[in-house]
């Protein structure tokens, strides 16, 4: 089985960001940028599928030369090899040129299945995914926990606000994972080393075929206005009066944590 499984340099989520006053997205320069958590998960799901049934893993990616410092560390987890995107005209892309790019450089590959995360860390739109699958006309499913592929579909459990459901589709197909798919893999220094040598083919939208057709060229969507979040309320704090352990229940099944 080949997967191909799609990841996103991003700002460290654990340090503060800060908003470009002009364009109203993330400053990208100068802070440390690391592979988006949630991909992780990606790169583990397609990592397991091979293991257990043969093939390989490839990494794609769209952003500027440094996103090659993403791929890198897929590939320490174990991933055989990996394309990036890369070109000036892409700088600022929405949604769907991110999209469009990917599926442009995706078109010939030889896959049976796509993994990406819900949604990136950064933008948090998770707009591309299903973007992607439709114009590459692949099923989509989505919010996978659990992942099993066999018999030429994929079968996953989809997490849901009352627990889950279980969504099938034949292969080809386009999957995206949540967090509680599995634990990632931290990359050892043997994988790290070997990631060193292993090919990363970089392209940019004339070798795509998309040259003035993708990123600030094909802009659908502008940033108007950034607000910032609310700030936090105090929690509700419960005198135990006997019933403490009752009302901490009644609150959890309420947010249907339980």
């Amino acid at each position: 089985m080949n997967v191909l499984v799609c990841v996103k340099q991003i700002p460290d989520p654990n340090a503060p960001g800060k908003l470009d006053p002009q364009t109203k997205r993330l400053v990208r320069e100068g802070v440390d940028l690391v592979l988006d958590p949630g991909d992780e998960h990606g790169v583990e799901a397609g990592l397991q599928l091979v293991e257990k049934d043969g093939g390989e893993v490839t990494i794609i990616s769209m952003g500027p030369p440094k996103a090659l410092e993403a791929i890198r560390r897929a590939l320490a987890m174990g991933a055989h090899r990996g394309i990036l995107i890369t070109d000036p005209a892409l700088q600022n892309s929405d949604a769907i040129s991110t999209a469009r790019a990917i599926a442009a450089a995706i078109k010939g590959q030889n896959y049976e299945l796509i993994i990406c995360g819900t949604e990136s860390t950064d933008g948090s739109s998770g707009a591309v995914p299903a973007q992607l699958a439709e114009l590459l006309g692949l099923p989509l499913l989505s919010f996978a926990k659990k992942l099993e592929v066999g018999d030429g579909k994929a079968v996953i459990d989809r997490q849901t606000d009352d627990g889950y459901d279980v969504v099938e589709a034949p292969l080809p197909a386009l999957v995206t994972v949540t967090g509680g798919i599995n634990e990632a893999r931290y990359p050892a220094l043997r994988g790290i080393m070997q990631a060193k040598n292993k090919e990363v083919r970089q392209v940019g939208l004339k070798d795509i075929g998309l040259e003035g057709q993708a990123g600030m060229a094909a802009l659908t969507q502008e940033v108007i206005e950034a607000t910032p979040a609310e700030p936090r309320k105090a929690g509700e704090v419960i005198d135990d009066k006997g019933e403490g352990a009752k009302r901490v229940a009644d609150f959890l099944k309420a947010l249907k944590v339980i």
